[in-house]
């Protein structure tokens, strides 16, 4: 825990000394005594969190704690960002970590005053930092001080108190007012008399949404042009707003918070499972036996094709209408998944295959008959992929549509915390399945897809090349499964019936859903519930940087961007 004053230091050398006599000094490569040599007198604690040390900093400090750990250490990413209230303070944790190591983690913690709640925000250090601040404050709380645009994200602006504080009154009625949409680049003031705008600019400010574009979800881009071109966009989420993260608080670890995960990424949701037990297994030290891992990873795998296949079907109907073709096909064959995944699992959506320590069960019995349908979709699937290759990257209109529009650079992408196909096809070289090794990825031989166009057309590609690696990952499962010896085949570990984690214990866990990055942090607290979850969705980071790829694009890109994005909604809002 940190301590309860920001401003007092005392602890900081018996935290420290406790560290290092806990053999906590050093982990995943990283020398936290050297950090805490680095960060000085910025750091006024330390704490011991299961994943990474974290190091307490004063609230009027932040900026210059995480400009040393990303200039000087290299901590580059900020993966996540976690506000709570304590019955004595507030806090933020900076997640950190790097993309050239993974393996490499810090947090920096940030408490604030009980009755004053500000913090200083990162938003020059990192860029992504503006919805997750954005977030901490319409939720918990928390005010940014120096923030460039702190309004609430997910509640409209009119909402009374903060749904994730203490003291808040869930009972309390909402008024909730209608407001004139305002153009942000255009001077309202008028001549008088006249009725012309005086130092305005010749723009026009439409609504796009909200609506329910391609399956993406409820979204509205409030979207500003000059002329045909984009000056301005700014995505407006929060319509489909589901409280999983305050669901999962009140579910116990052991079966009632995976079951909720399916809901967040619905197109592809065997990896959120994945990520919750990740976590909770990690905070029990729970080792999963490998039997069980190779299960995991073919089931994750067929779920990534699943949104994958979704992916490119609703990228040509946004890019091109396309509903005859390529969506149709691409719906054939994840049905053809979809039909695999519910003889494994049982269901064609919510899955809950996961349990915590393993699997639910076996493949199903004929077991020759389960691989010999598998094995029959992977052998189609080169032959599908060439079609889906002729139909998109040999299109001329897709082409045009989309080589050289929505572009993002390396360096705006890991500014913007973009992870998954969109981040890799900007040339970010980061996949968690090989940079932070889980489950049987270490001991298959598979490769990261990467592209260095970052453009529409590169996101495209990188999606249909990862099916393709997907199926590698499978079949190669398969032939570990069929020569398994059948007295080996354990598929849980022993998981005590109820699960209470030491009271105080923090983690951040994260895995490569289809999306990116999907990140999960728990605060145990002696219960078998979580004091706080919280869900680090790349939906709602990746969707983050579409202003910076539409920005002086014309309003089809626009729309082009938005689907290459390849986001869900109920990821995004949670």
């Amino acid at each position: 825990m940190s301590t309860d004053d920001p401003e007092r230091a005392g602890a900081d050398v018996a935290e420290s000394a406790e560290s290092a006599e806990r053999g906590g000094a050093t982990a995943g490569g990283v020398d936290y005594d050297e950090l805490a040599g680095l960060l000085g007198d910025l750091a006024v604690g330390r704490e011991e969190h299961v994943n990474a040390e974290a190091f307490v900093v004063r609230p009027d400090e932040v900026q210059d704690a995480l400009s040393r750990l990303k200039e000087e250490a290299g901590f580059d990413h900020l993966s996540c960002l976690t506000a709570q209230e304590y019955e004595d303070r507030y806090e933020s944790i900076y997640h950190l970590t790097s993309f050239d190591d993974r393996t490499r983690e810090v947090g920096v913690v940030v408490p604030a005053a009980k009755d004053d709640p500000v913090s200083e925000t990162a938003v020059p250090v990192y860029e992504t930092a503006n919805w997750h601040e954005r977030e901490a404050y319409d939720l918990v709380g928390i005010e940014y001080d120096d923030h460039p645009d702190l309004y609430r994200i997910l509640l409209p602006e009119t909402w009374q108190g903060h749904p994730l504080s203490l003291d808040y009154d869930q009972d309390r009625p909402q008024v909730v007012a209608l407001r004139e949409h305002a153009n942000p680049l255009a001077d309202a003031t008028r001549e008088e008399g006249t009725g012309q705008e005086t130092g305005g600019t010749d723009t026009m400010y439409i609504n796009i949404g909200p609506h329910h574009p391609a399956t993406h979800g409820v979204l509205h881009l409030k979207t500003t042009l000059d002329g045909e071109q984009v000056a301005d966009v700014e995505p407006d989420v929060g319509y489909l707003h589901r409280c999983e993260e305050q669901m999962a608080q009140q579910g116990t670890y052991r079966h009632q918070i995976i079951p909720y995960s399916n809901r967040w990424d619905y197109t592809a949701n065997l990896p959120n499972e994945w990520a919750v037990a990740r976590a909770i297994e990690d905070l029990v030290d729970i080792e999963v036996p490998e039997y069980a891992e190779v299960l995991r990873t073919m089931s994750v795998e067929l779920g990534r094709m699943l949104g994958h296949f979704l992916a490119v079907g609703t990228f040509a109907l946004d890019v091109y209408g396309d509903f005859t073709a390529i969506f149709m096909y691409a719906i054939r064959d994840r049905e053809l998944v979809q039909n695999i995944l519910e003889d494994l699992t049982g269901q064609r959506m919510m899955f809950y295959y996961f349990r915590v320590g393993g699997v639910a069960w076996d493949v199903p019995e004929p077991r020759e008959e389960f691989f010999e349908k598998t094995r029959d979709f992977l052998e189609g699937l080169p032959e599908a992929i060439e079609e889906y290759y002729d139909l998109t990257t040999n299109n001329e209109i897709l082409q045009m549509r989309t080589v050289d529009t929505g572009y993002l650079s390396p360096e705006k992408a890991k500014a913007y915390g973009c992870t998954g196909p969109v981040g890799r096809a900007s040339g970010v070289d980061y996949d968690l399945r090989r940079d932070d090794p889980y489950g049987h990825y270490p001991n298959l031989d598979w490769n990261v897809v990467t592209e260095d166009g970052g453009d529409n057309y590169a996101r495209l590609l990188v999606r249909l090349r990862e099916v393709e690696e997907s199926a590698r990952i499978v079949e190669q499962c398969l032939d570990l499964l069929e020569d398994w010896p059948e007295e080996d085949r354990t598929l849980q570990a022993n998981v005590p019936r109820t699960l209470k984690p030491p009271d105080g214990a923090e983690i951040y866990r994260a895995v490569e859903s289809a999306k990116g990055e999907l990140g999960v942090y728990i605060r145990s607290d002696g219960t078998d519930s979580p004091r706080r979850f919280k869900i680090r969705s790349p939906c709602f980071h990746n969707l983050s940087a579409l202003p910076e790829m539409s920005e002086g694009e014309y309003v089809p890109d626009l729309v082009a961007a938005l689907g290459s994005l390849d986001i869900v909604l109920g990821s995004v809002d949670r």
